[in-house]
């Protein structure tokens, strides 16, 4: 059976909610990938899969060999931003392709624990309910080169953020670590610059994820779509 070109699938939630992914390629927008829910892409063989985010303990993860089985008949796979981009990391060698800073960081060792990733979040409007390590680490780094922060106060709030469960790595828990380590002072300035120019590394990822399958699949919005 030959693909259909004209037919994309992506999951996507929390990293980018599926309303703005839909003004950036016409596409079949799914909720975050888990175990099983490639198995019916093997018949319908869409054109290209997107992978952004994925369920991590909710259930049980899409593995890799459920991707592989895509790729092998013949369906382009595209990874970025979360569950995506670890899966592109694992599967790049066998024709995977992961897009974006998360899936490089990876790839060259600079990351390596999953939960850099992983958030917690409404399953009803996709909505973040807690921080992505990767955007602190984004965010604490900025706030250092605006003289915020030190850069040893930034490593030692990303240390104690990494030995806290990952629904607990809140904003509020953020604040609370700068407050600590920096004082009352700094920390309000901090909770300022997140406010409004703190990076999302992982919905800029996603984002680059959609244009990449647009650009190679000549994708183009329907009418009246933005």
């Amino acid at each position: 059976m030959c693909a259909d070109r004209s037919h994309v699938v992506v999951f996507t939630g929390p990293s980018l909610h599926p309303s703005a992914a839909a003004a950036l390629l016409d596409a079949t927008f799914l909720p975050p990938v888990k175990r099983g829910d490639l198995d019916p892409l093997l018949a319908a063989k869409p054109s290209a899969v997107g992978i952004i985010d994925g369920e991590f303990y909710q259930s049980l993860a899409v593995s890799p060999k459920e991707v592989l089985a895509l790729l092998e008949s013949g369906v382009a796979v595209y990874g970025a931003a979360s569950m995506g981009a670890l899966r592109a990391v694992e599967l790049h060698r066998y024709g995977m392709i992961g897009v974006g800073s998360i899936f490089r960081l990876f790839r060259r060792g600079v990351l390596d624990a999953d939960d850099e990733v992983a958030v917690t979040y409404c399953g009803e409007t996709w909505r973040p309910l807690s921080e992505p390590l990767i955007n602190t680490r984004y965010a604490l780094r900025g706030a250092v080169r605006k003289g915020i922060l030190t850069g040893a106060e930034a490593a030692r709030i990303i240390a104690d953020l990494r030995s806290a469960y990952f629904p607990e790595r809140t904003r509020q828990l953020v604040l609370r670590l700068a407050q600590g380590v920096a004082g009352a002072d700094r920390a309000r300035a901090l909770r300022n610059f997140l406010a409004t120019e703190a990076p999302d590394i992982k919905g800029r990822d996603a984002r680059r994820l959609l244009e990449r399958i647009r650009r190679d699949f000549h994708n183009d919005l329907p009418a009246g779509r933005p």
